[in-house]
């Protein structure tokens, strides 16, 4: 007979598999499944961001977002040094580069305070101090910001969870799920898994997996390819820590800007433009069943509608270099195209209602014996333990 384990969970990303640590920390002896479809952990979102340790200046006061950003950034602090992972907290400076700019710094100053976050702000000259190459009028200083590597996060949490009795299990799809009575039977590409408890976390296929569970998910993902230079060695010292704009606060979107990694580089990025596949990488992945459900999609639509404008803009940064290092410009006016070599892009997936409004907060989907993470937007990666620690308390409590 097969085995029901008590805990199946779909999507090996640092949710799923923060997820599957936190349920055995808390539930020693129980069964649990971990299914990726990939041939290696965190091979989108998770692997594929700046690398940023998210200090909650962004945020509205009292959102989810909020507060788990305040608390992730301690725990995944924590969890690095126990584990020796790559990480520094080396500062982030949010800059207004024009007179206009300065009324919503102020703004975001005080939101950043409403959150508890420790900031500053500085002056032109306070702010040339920490970074002289950079274009500013005042700035914001955010001294708890950090950066770190994301990949041996997963890594770590990978070889915990089996360390801990999960099993692990790469090339495995979720294809469809039967819910009856105590159980869930997966269907996936190499066969039936039974589960007690099915936990979702499939990030860019998390609609799609909510509907192979039999529920209709609430939003549409739809993929935005953000692209990245980086700076050429030689011109890595023209930025010390992390530098930001002002961003647009209609849009989740944090604006082109540069951020020093863990391994020494510099990224600069990324834009937004919409991807022609859910993991579509470059301008050339397409997947016509992709696009198709992107262009069918009413709530793109109405997206479309209201930001077209701000589209062509990222796509004439997309495909004109020339476009890209004019907007870094106004940041940095001393670089130049021969500065920026390509660096790998990421693919946001980003929830969109049928209204066309965009969801950006996180959005859980509860069934019986079931829990669908649908949306989980930056700061996800920074909050990841204290994300998963909340759901464990709904498993646990829908399990019980």
């Amino acid at each position: 007979m097969a085995t029901t384990y008590d805990y199946m969970i779909v999507g090996g990303g640092i949710i799923g598999l923060a997820v599957a640590n936190s349920l055995l920390e808390r539930s020693p002896g129980a069964s649990l499944v971990l299914i990726e479809k990939e041939a290696d952990w965190a091979q989108h979102q998770s692997g594929r961001n700046s690398g940023v340790i998210h200090a909650g200046v962004y945020y509205a006061p009292g959102s989810a977002k909020a507060l788990m950003a305040n608390a992730g950034k301690e725990s995944i602090v924590r969890f690095a040094e126990r584990h020796d992972i790559p990480h520094e907290i080396c500062g982030k400076l949010i800059v207004a580069t024009t007179e206009a700019q300065r009324a919503p710094l102020e703004a975001l100053y005080s939101r950043a305070q409403q959150n508890g976050v420790p900031v500053e702000m500085l002056t032109a000259p306070q702010g040339r101090e920490i970074e002289p190459n950079v274009r500013m009028v005042a700035a914001i200083s955010s001294p708890t910001t950090g950066i770190i590597d994301y990949d041996a996060v997963c890594r770590t949490l990978a070889r915990l969870a089996a360390e801990r009795g999960a099993d692990l299990r790469l090339d495995t799809e979720m294809l469809a799920s039967v819910g009856g009575g105590s159980e869930h039977v997966v269907e996936t590409s190499r066969g039936e898994v039974a589960a007690r408890f099915l936990v979702t976390c499939a990030g860019l296929q998390s609609d799609r997996i909510v509907a192979r569970s039999g529920s209709e998910p609430p939003a549409r993902i739809v993929p935005f390819r953000g692209e990245y230079y980086q700076l050429v060695p030689s011109r890595r010292h023209l930025i010390n820590h992390l530098v930001y704009p002002v961003p647009d606060p209609a849009l989740p979107f944090l604006g082109v800007h540069f951020t020093r990694m863990t391994d020494g580089n510099v990224h600069a990025g990324p834009n937004a433009v919409l991807a022609l596949k859910r993991e579509g990488y470059s301008r050339r992945d397409v997947s016509l069943r992709d696009l198709g459900g992107t262009l069918g999609y009413g709530g793109f639509w109405r997206l479309a509608r209201r930001y077209w404008r701000r589209g062509a803009g990222e796509m004439a940064r997309s495909v004109f270099k020339g476009a890209f290092v004019s907007n870094l410009q106004e940041l940095l006016p001393e670089i130049t195209a021969a500065d920026l070599e390509p660096a790998p892009a990421g693919v946001r997936a980003q929830a969109v209602r049928p209204d066309g409004s965009i969801i950006d907060d996180f959005l859980f989907v509860d069934r019986p014996n079931a829990l669908h993470v649908v949306n989980a937007p930056s700061p996800a990666a920074t909050a990841s333990l204290e994300i998963a620690s909340a759901i464990v308390d709904r498993v646990l409590g829908g399990s019980a």
